[in-house]
């Protein structure tokens, strides 16, 4: 049976995704958002193992298990050792190359198998057959002297190798007695003997990612969750433009049969938000620089247009959606929508999401580029919009299809985008707009507290004069609008507990929405409410609950978006940014100190 233990390899332009024998499953072609070459993922377990199946990429080693399946260390790296029943070793080596080369990053759409005999005389075959139309057909090929080239999508993809093409192309069986390297990526020649060549894009892709992990500012507990966490938000970042997509996939339903598949290979700028944060925790500002130039030219684009939830990630404004009709989905379980109808909702929250991510920018003297009062201006746009929309009905940050209501989430974001335009304000000596901004700041306050506050059962609900609470309450802390002590806030953290918990796991929240019942838990959640914990002072409860969570990742160390109520079983799109990105902060908010360490 399908499932989610899952590797995830990329270099900032492409990625894809590898079960537990080295297939890959999942892998959009040549970006994020593309076509997908392989995308079994996404269908029955009886289509995707039937012979005439398409849409993967794997070994033949006729009896085999995994022995092991590890990311080398401090790497996006993945190894594969493979063991036939006559005790026939094999390790597959796969990463998509990622290092400087002359003074630039190189990072092409591309991947890198390595196959190579540990032990015995391994017999192997290599299956390769991409997908056209979200798999619709199978492409075509035609073949060169070391390489064959898959055609017919928007842009063809040449595998170039040191094993027989003959084999290759017939599938047929041969003894490794050695290695075999494949190269798969643009139908250009590659400059040199496939063997060289992977061996030198292996080192130099290993050498990048060990400095990049060496300069990460990491707590001295739960380095490995850490590292681990940081490496796969990294690679949901598009070098090209600098937006942050929230998964990697598309259509993994959020439970069993729910109908709640989403495309979520796009970048939201709350998502992004909570990201950029992350990463800044860690030291990481190179990402944060290169997301904002991408709000920046959003806001551009956008003039004096509301921001959308949701863009591309060459910031495309219309996500249309449709249902893939070569796809059964997940399990079986479709359907498989391409596009995200959530670029065309009003969520309110945006305007605090790309404020809160901008201002980082303005305090960090590490920044090669610091932000300035042309970028101020900029945001200042967006505390207009947070001003006139604060007070009017959403879809908030669940983004709800059916229904429009004062969603209190949206309206703290809208304070934090106006309490963080006069923090601003003020350290850039501008006295007049610090008042304003904060003038504003004070009155979406008093909103909140009148209009969200509600007495009879002591504690914050999440839509105006409601009476339902929902998980993004407890990041009411979090944005510094209630101190970690108030009363209010500890009567919110508990009801919310009370109301949302179930087992180990926390609900967004419990009313039924278009699709009905929620029956899964939103991994994230669970993670805001550890962190609110911290904050109020249990931090002992925060640190088991911390470590029953950490023991429902996978093999490899990721979550995606769900979680089931038991526990049991992970759901949702994977690996979910979100989720990666509560891992981060409850770590760093949980750890001793280095100097307590020892």
């Amino acid at each position: 049976m399908s499932n989610l233990a899952l590797g995830l390899i990329g270099n900032s332009r492409t990625s894809a995704l590898f079960d537990t024998g080295a297939r890959i499953v999942w892998w959009c072609y040549p970006h994020f958002d593309s076509n997908p070459l392989c995308c079994t993922l996404l269908r029955s377990d009886e289509k995707s193992r039937a012979a005439d199946a398409f849409g993967f990429i794997d070994l033949l080693f006729d009896g085999s298990h995994t022995v092991r399946q590890f990311y080398q260390r401090n790497s996006a790296i993945l190894q594969t050792r493979l063991q036939d029943h006559a005790g026939n070793v094999v390790d597959v080596t796969d990463f998509a190359p990622r290092f400087y080369l002359h003074g630039r990053m190189f990072a092409p759409a591309m991947l890198v198998r390595v196959i190579r005999r540990v032990a015995g005389r391994p017999r192997i075959g290599l299956r390769v057959r991409p997908a056209l139309n979200y798999g619709q057909a199978r492409t075509a090929s035609r073949c060169g002297a070391h390489h064959v080239t898959y055609y017919g999508a928007a842009q063809a993809m040449r595998l170039t190798t040191d094993a027989s093409v003959t084999a290759l192309t017939e599938e047929r069986l041969f003894f490794l007695h050695d290695t075999v390297t494949l190269v798969m990526g643009p139908d250009e020649t590659v400059d040199g003997a496939p063997r060289e060549l992977g061996r030198s894009f292996y080192e130099s892709t290993s050498a990048y990612w060990h400095r990049w992990v060496r300069n990460l500012a990491i707590p001295f507990e739960w380095q490995d969750v850490v590292v681990r966490a940081a490496i796969t938000l990294k690679l949901n970042a598009f070098d090209d433009t600098g937006a942050i997509i929230a998964a990697v996939t598309t259509s993994i339903p959020e439970s069993p049969h729910s109908g709640r598949n989403w495309d979520y290979r796009y970048c939201w700028l709350r998502d992004a938000y909570f990201v950029v944060n992350a990463l800044n925790q860690l030291g990481v500002t190179a990402t944060m620089q290169h997301y904002l130039e991408y709000i920046l030219n959003i806001i551009a684009d956008s003039r004096d247009m509301p921001l959308q939830p949701v863009y591309g990630i060459r910031r495309e404004t219309a996500l249309d959606e449709w249902i893939a009709p070569g796809l059964d989905g997940y399990r079986g379980m479709g359907p498989v929508r391409v596009g995200n109808l959530a670029w065309s909702q009003v969520q309110n929250d945006v305007f605090g999401a790309a404020v809160l991510a901008s201002t980082h920018a303005f305090f960090d003297s590490r920044l090669e580029r610091p932000a300035g009062r042309h970028m101020f201006g900029d945001l200042e746009r967006l505390g207009e919009q947070a001003v006139r929309c604060a007070l009017q009905p959403d879809a908030g940050i669940w983004e709800l299809r059916g229904t429009r209501r004062v969603h209190t989430f949206s309206v703290l974001m809208c304070w934090a985008a106006c309490d963080r335009l006069s923090s601003i304000a003020m350290r850039l000596k501008l006295p007049h707009s610090a008042r304003r901004w904060a003038t504003e700041a004070e009155a979406i306050r008093r909103a909140i507290v009148n209009g969200a506050w509600n007495p009879a059962i002591g504690s914050f609900v999440s839509t105006f004069g409601g009476d339902r609470l929902d998980a993004s309450l407890l990041l009411m802390g979090e944005f510094q609008f209630l101190a970690p002590d108030d009363p209010r806030f500890i009567g919110t953290l508990r009801t919310v507990e009370r109301r949302l918990q179930r087992g180990d796991f926390l609900l967004r929240y419990d009313e039924a929405d278009d699709f009905g019942q929620p029956d899964a838990a939103f991994t994230v959640c669970t993670l805001w409410w550890i962190n609110a914990l911290a904050r109020s002072g249990e931090k002992a409860r925060a640190r088991q609950m911390f470590e029953r969570v950490l023991s429902r990742r996978n093999h490899l160390g990721l979550m995606s978006e769900d979680v089931s109520l038991d526990g049991r079983e992970m759901w949702g799109n994977f690996p979910q940014t979100y989720s990666m990105v509560g891992l981060i902060q409850c770590a760093a908010r949980l750890s001793i100190a280095w100097e307590d360490a020892y």
